[in-house]
């Protein structure tokens, strides 16, 4: 039995969205790979390979879990998880458009609200979620996030207007990127339905067996895998109709070039996945509002995102009405953190 500790818990989330914030950065160091190659490359670690291997070392009888789960929550997880390979694909081909901080902010933050409701809701537990003691802190501090989410965004369309004006806009294109920003958050909101509901049922037969807090990684054999076959099969077409398969195996800079991107696009895998290792561990602790660990996790990923593009200076050429714009955007994604951990810790505390 998992001891609840909201505040271990929360601590863990912030490890794990600070691991989802980076993870995208290596492919700027990427030489001569066409997207779609360093995208599939990318996703068989942290989609297919990783999980694997991550259930294999972390869950104890792996195979009699997966034998005595019930066959329609692996289906169920599974679909779910192909429909968010979509949305990740989207992710990513956002990112190109309008940056880390305005992807992160619409997609992510549409993905916070929607996935941590949408689980109570689906259940029937609304009211008795809300006669919980500290469920106002809960529900205020996911309101607030979407207060701070809007703020980001809205930052995002002043920097827009001061690159245009500054014209170091470059490749940066609302119109393009906020359709693929919408389709990314609705389509992430399901992968937490399939890790926190759908595959339930899958991490507690892995938690009979004496998985403890590594049990969700058992979830993330079939997520994951049906996100992967989903991305496989756009970036497989992209490569066969632009001919860039061949890109896997030589490059124009030779074996050299060849080795960094590899290393690159496992770097980025190990470290997408190693986000839903720590949200696994502290999933397990928050006690009696455990659904709020997506937003918690939603909200610390968009509040780290934002840091590393003010870190890798997408901002740079903003005016300093617009940074400052960001600047409370964050801090009132810290105040949403601060209120959702509250509202766990009162119902730990004094909840019956």
């Amino acid at each position: 039995m998992i001891q609840p500790d909201p505040v271990l818990g929360t601590g863990l989330h912030a490890a794990g969205a600070l691991c989802a914030a980076v993870c995208y950065t290596p492919q700027h160091g990427l030489r001569a790979w066409s997207w779609q190659t360093f995208w599939l490359a990318q996703a068989a670690v942290c989609w297919f390979i990783a999980p694997i291997v991550g259930a294999i070392l972390t869950v104890p009888q792996l195979g009699t879990v997966l034998a005595e789960a019930p066959r329609q929550a692996l289906w169920n997880t599974f679909f779910l998880g192909a429909a968010y390979g979509i949305g990740g694909t989207a992710f990513g081909m956002a990112i190109r458009h309008v940056g880390y901080s305005l992807t992160y902010s619409i997609a992510v933050g549409i993905s916070c609200v929607l996935g941590t409701l949408t689980g109570p809701l689906l259940s029937g537990k609304v009211r008795e979620v809300l006669g919980k003691p500290g469920a106002s802190w809960v529900l205020g501090g996911v309101a607030v996030g979407a207060v701070g989410i809007a703020l980001c965004g809205l930052a995002g369309r002043l920097k827009e207007l001061d690159l245009e004006r500054e014209g170091t806009r470059g490749h940066f294109s609302l119109a393009a990127g906020l359709p693929l920003c919408l389709v990314a958050g609705v389509l992430s909101a399901v992968y937490g339905i399939a890790v926190n509901d759908a595959g339930k049922p899958i991490a507690e037969a892995a938690g009979r067996y004496g998985a403890g807090h590594w049990q969700t990684n058992v979830v993330y054999i079939f997520a994951n895998s049906g996100a992967f076959v989903t991305t496989a099969l756009y970036a497989l077409y992209l490569g066969v109709k632009g001919g860039t398969l061949v890109e896997f195996r030589r490059l124009q800079g030779g074996a050299g070039a060849l080795t960094v991107n590899y290393l690159l696009a496992i770097t980025t895998g190990c470290l997408w996945y190693s986000q839903f290792l720590f949200y696994g561990i502290g999933h397990v602790r928050m006690g009696e509002f455990k659904f709020s660990s997506w937003a918690i996790h939603m909200i610390l990923l968009i509040l780290w995102s934002n840091m590393v593009g003010l870190a890798v200076r997408e901002w740079r050429g903003c005016r300093p009405r617009t940074l400052r714009g960001i600047i409370v955007a964050l801090l009132v994604l810290v105040a949403a953190v601060l209120s959702i951990s509250r509202g766990n810790w009162l119902a730990e505390a004094y909840g019956s």
